[in-house]
This record gives C-alpha cells, sequence and structure tokens, in this order.
C-alpha cells in the first residue's frame, strides 16, 4: 500500500479547532523567576581577564542562549509547536531532508558550500499564532506548509562546522531553542569529533535527540550502524531514535517518499498532543535541572572576579603610600621653592628692592601704610611663581603616583586581572583631570597665605608656662600692626608662601615680623600643602578605582545570582 502522504495525515492529526491544544501557561511564578535570571544572566560581565574568564564567557553566552532562545519563550507558551531542529555538518543532507519531509523545497540545497545560506522553520498555518511571539523568528525564514505536522515545528540549521564563523555561531544558537534535536549525519562523517561534543552539550541539558545516518552504503550498513549504536550508549543517547537513510548514489532533488517513511511516522507520533507535550516537558524539565550547575558555575565566576578585585585594590593601596611619602618628602625639602621661586625672591630681597630693608638692622619695622600697598604689589609676581611651582609639584606628584600604580598592575608580582584594569584606566582623561586639578589645588593654596597670617595672628602665641607682662602684649601688639603697615596683608600672605615653599629667608622675615605667629602661618601653609599633595595622590587612586566600581566586580555581585538560583530550586 502506498505512503500515505504528510499532509493528508497532518490533517487528520488536528482539522478541527476543538482539538487544538489550549494554552496551558506555566506558573508565573515560575516564568517570572526564569525572566528575571535571564535578566541577570544577561547584565553580568566579566571585566577582568583571570585564569578560567573566556570559558566563562562563552558560558555565559550559552546560557543567555538557552534562557532567551528555549526556556523564556517555552514557559511563556507551553502549547506553541515542539521546535525540531535539524542540524549537522556540513553536507549530512540536512536542507535535502527537510524538503523531502515536507514534500517540496523549501530549504535551499545544493552543492554549493555553505548550503544552508539562512535558516529555515517551516510549520503549520494553524500555528502560526502560537508561534508569532518566539524570538527564534527574528533570524530565520518562516514558512507556513500544511505538510507539516500541527504541533511541530521543523527548523533547517546552518552548519555545525560552516565555513562562514556567523553561521557556526547562528547554529549553535539556534540549538539552543530546540526542544527536540533531530542530528543528521552521514556513514562517512558519524564519527567526527565536533558533533559529539555538540551533543554532548545536548545531554547535559537534557534535550530530546533522535539521529539520522544518511547515505550509508548496503555494504557498510550493519557495521556503521552497531558503532553508531555503540557511540549512542556511550554518550547517554542509549533510548534516542536511529534512522539510516541507504546511499542512493548522486541524485538531485527530494528523496523518495519511502526513504524518508520512517522519520515522517516518528514526526507524526510526536505532532500527537500527548507525545508533543511528553518531548517538551522532558526537555524543559532537563533544561531547568542544567541550569542549576550552569548557574553556579557562573557565579564563581563572578565571584573570582570580586575577590580578585579586592586583591588589587589592596596593592594599590599599598603602593600608593611611596609616591605620597616622596611627594611630601620632597616638599619638605623645599623642592617647590626651586627655580622660579627662589630666583623671584632674590630679586625682591637684593639691595634696594621693596623688601630689602622692610627690618632695619637695629631690628626695627620700616614702611608706612603707602609702602605697605606699593609691596603688596610688588609681591604678586611671587605669588604667580608660587602657583605655577605648586601646580607643576602637585602635578608631577599625581604622575609619579600613576607610574607607580600601573607598575603595581603590570609589573612583576602584579595581582590577576591587573592588567585588564591597567588597560581600562583612562591616561588620557586622567592627566586632563591631573593637570586641572594640580591647578586648583594651587591656586586654592596661595589664596590660603593672607587667611593663614590673619589666623596666626588672631592666636596669638602659644601657650606656655611663662608669665607675660602686659607690656611685652602691647610691644607685640604694636609690631604687628608696623608689620601689617608695611607690607599689607598681601604682602605677609606671600612671605609666608614662599617661607611654607622652603625660602627660610622668607620665613625668617616673617618671624622677625611677626614673631611666633609668623612660624605659625609657615607650618600651616606647610601642612595644607602636604595636605594637599597627598589628595593629588589619592586622585591617582580613585581614578584607577573608578574601574574596580564596576557593579560586576562588588563583592555581593554573585550573590544575585545564587539568589535567582535558589528561588529556581524551590520552584523546581
Amino acid at each position: 500500500m502506498a505512503q500515505q502522504p504528510l499532509a493528508v495525515r497532518a490533517r487528520h492529526a488536528a482539522s478541527d479547532p476543538r482539538e487544538v491544544l489550549a494554552r496551558p501557561l506555566a506558573a508565573q511564578s515560575l516564568l517570572d523567576a526564569v525572566k528575571d535570571l535571564h535578566r541577570d544572566v544577561e547584565r553580568t560581565r566579566f571585566p577582568l581577564d583571570l585564569d578560567g574568564t573566556a570559558s566563562a564567557r562563552q558560558s555565559r553566552a550559552r546560557l543567555v542562549d538557552q534562557l532567551g532562545e528555549h526556556l523564556v519563550p517555552r514557559l511563556t507558551e507551553l502549547s506553541a509547536p515542539a521546535v525540531v531542529v535539524v542540524s549537522g555538518s556540513t553536507g549530512a543532507g540536512k536542507s535535502t531532508l527537510v524538503n523531502s519531509l515536507v514534500g517540496r523545497e523549501v530549504s535551499q540545497a545544493g552543492v554549493l558550500r555553505p548550503t544552508t545560506r539562512q535558516p529555515v522553520l517551516v510549520h503549520h498555518p494553524l500555528d502560526t499564532e502560537l508561534l508569532s511571539h518566539h524570538p527564534v523568528l527574528e533570524s530565520v525564514q518562516v514558512v507556513a506548509d500544511e505538510n507539516v505536522p500541527r504541533g511541530i515545528a521543523l527548523l533547517d540549521a546552518p552548519d555545525l562546522d560552516s565555513v562562514l564563523e556567523s553561521n557556526r555561531e547562528q547554529a549553535h544558537r539556534l540549538l539552543e531553542a530546540a526542544d527536540l534535536w533531530l542530528f543528521v549525519t552521514t556513514a562517512a562523517r558519524y564519527g567526527d569529533a565536533l558533533p559529539w561534543k555538540v551533543l554532548e552539550a545536548a545531554v547535559e541539558r537534557g534535550t530530546s535527540i533522535a539521529m539520522v545516518l544518511n547515505r550509508v552504503p548496503p555494504v557498510s550498513l550493519p557495521t556503521v550502524r552497531g558503532d553508531l549504536l555503540e557511540r549512542l550508549r556511550g554518550h547517554g543517547l542509549a533510548g534516542s531514535p536511529l534512522f539510516v537513510v541507504p546511499d542512493l548514489g548522486p541524485h538531485e532533488g527530494l528523496l523518495a517518499p519511502a526513504v524518508v517513511a520512517p522519520v515522517q511516522r516518528w514526526l507524526m507520533m510526536l505532532a500527537g498532543p500527548d507525545r508533543s507535550r511528553t518531548v517538551i516537558g522532558r526537555t524543559l524539565r532537563g533544561s531547568l535541572a542544567a541550569l542549576r550547575p550552569w548557574v553556579d558555575e557562573l557565579a564563581e565566576a563572578v565571584q573570582a572576579q570580586a575577590d580578585a578585585a579586592v586583591r588589587i585594590g589592596r596593592a594599590l593601596d599599598e603602593a600608593v603610600d611611596g609616591p605620597a611619602g616622596q611627594a611630601a618628602a620632597s616638599l619638605r625639602g623645599g623642592a617647590l621653592a626651586d627655580g622660579a621661586v627662589r630666583a623671584r625672591w632674590a630679586e625682591l630681597t637684593t639691595d634696594g628692592a621693596v623688601l630689602a630693608d622692610v627690618v632695619r638692622s637695629s631690628g626695627r619695622i620700616r614702611g608706612s601704610a603707602r609702602d605697605g600697598r606699593a609691596r603688596s604689589a610688588a609681591v604678586a609676581p611671587l605669588v604667580e611663581d608660587l602657583t605655577r611651582s605648586a601646580a607643576a609639584s602637585l602635578a608631577a606628584a599625581g604622575a609619579h603616583a600613576e607610574d607607580v600604580l600601573r607598575a603595581a598592575l603590570t609589573g612583576p608580582g602584579a595581582p590577576h586581572g591587573g592588567a585588564s584594569v591597567d588597560a581600562a584606566w583612562s591616561s588620557e582623561g586622567l592627566r586632563r583631570t591631573r593637570v586641572h586639578a594640580a591647578d586648583l589645588s594651587a591656586r586654592g593654596w596661595t589664596s590660603q597665605g593672607a587667611r593663614a597670617v590673619r589666623a596666626a595672628l588672631v592666636a596669638g602665641p602659644p601657650d606656655d608656662d611663662r608669665p607675660r607682662r602686659a607690656r611685652d602684649v602691647a610691644r607685640e601688639a604694636k609690631r604687628r600692626e608696623k608689620a601689617e603697615r608695611a607690607l599689607g596683608e598681601a604682602g605677609l600672605g606671600a612671605v609666608a608662601l614662599a617661607g611654607a615653599a622652603g625660602v627660610d629667608e622668607a620665613r625668617d622675615l616673617l618671624v622677625d615680623l611677626l614673631g611666633s605667629a609668623g612660624e605659625q602661618a609657615v607650618t600651616e601653609l606647610r601642612s595644607d600643602l602636604g595636605d594637599r599633595v597627598l589628595a593629588q595622590v589619592a586622585l591617582e587612586r580613585t581614578s584607577v578605582g573608578g574601574v574596580l566600581d564596576d557593579p560586576d566586580l562588588a563583592e555581593d555581585a554573585a550573590s544575585r545570582l545564587r539568589l535567582r538560583l535558589a528561588v529556581l530550586k524551590g520552584l523546581t
């Protein structure tokens, strides 16, 4: 008796709309949990290149595909047709098999490689709505054909070993969408390593699998079939259906109906409500169970990133102490006064210059209010020199800190992942920020000169055990008044800044003018300058620390994934 066309049997299988399956939605809590996990896994990144990071990125991509292409759409619509992905190596005959099962050419087949340039999904027209929201439709050519039984959709995927990388990537991604794999191989290529590696991954996630052994010469059929069955048993696929297509020699077009009849009958059984739901349910349960070790592995990789970030942070903290101490010591040694500042001071104090005779040899202060205004104006260039010198010193301290920090990230003994932080740390933006911050800080420091003098004068001399007579106090107050009149507030501030920068003669002059208050002002300004150096170095540390502030490097980053996994375990 002639084989009944697949189209006729498909119509018999589901011709009455009342027989169409209702849409049993998955428990909303489970769907929500899977969606939450999908969102968090998709957002997960691995900023640091550590041992195993490349593998973790691949696992993350695979998990994103499994969740987004299979679990979310399947849980959203359990009544959607079972997606049967026809997959295999180059030239295995996938497209010819799909065309033969449908009864017409719906997927391009030929001798050119790669044959399948665009994946093709074929389904029954009455299943269109059930498939309408499936994400796989975005990347395939969709064909509706009544010859496909209700309840299944055949997807002709690109070659797993295609010469085009994009085809290979798409083939693996589409396999994640499968409720069942129909794996096509040949007598000449069934032993290839790549297909078995892919099949092992399918077994891990609990995907239902069937296999078509194509182009088998009759003389070698017993040997090849026996060897393949042994391989299937060895890979945990002993119960998987195996269909054999004999070698028909060179031919074009569709295979004879009798050749594909066993596969057609199997698809008809699969299309029935009970069998279809069973296959879908088995794959769904396997996929949900497979999530646990995958997410655990992903969470461990995320935790490794967070732990590495902590170690890198500690190494940076230790490294930055050196530049800060060196910069502070350099300032204490008077480095800020070297060059233009000392030259300017010498110019202002040479014989006949404005500061040369402020304090006479007798110790008396010389100058009127008018002199004070003139001297304040005359020392303005000194303040400008101090500002430029301070900005340069601060920027140099920052640059040295950057060099030390980069050495800590990439030099001998650098913590794992340090090179990733160094690569993400932008030098160009950092240097612009450094120069700007150093300039602002230097201007802020020189603006404090007059204020520091005022504060020292108001505070008065430090307390000691020696009684001070009223006459002495009055004498000191009068001398300070003369000093303010002789130099002006701005002039006194400039001298105090020069003394704090390391010009000892300036410090001595201020002490002659103001006594202990002058020493206090110099000390305060020098301390303020030291704080600004520390702040400049800290700016470098904060800048590199910004790379470590990535949410994926937070100490609790892995806990989010583990929480999602705990929710799933409770629901499944």
